[in-house]
């Protein structure tokens, strides 16, 4: 699956892990989540998230 960064902390989403502290259990592709879900770290939407090119 795709992982995803973050443009302004460089935290990244991986699908294999999700985001359990945000009830996100792994296996959900990024485009899968929620429209309101926002970085766990710095707080800013999916629109400042960017593919990473593997």
């Amino acid at each position: 699956m795709k992982r995803y960064r973050c443009t302004v902390c460089d935290w990244v989403y991986d699908p294999a892990i999700g985001d359990p502290d945000a009830g996100i259990n792994p296996g959900i592709p990024f485009e899968d989540l929620p429209s309101d879900w926002v970085c766990p770290v710095c707080g800013v939407g999916k629109e400042d998230f960017e593919l990473i090119e593997e």
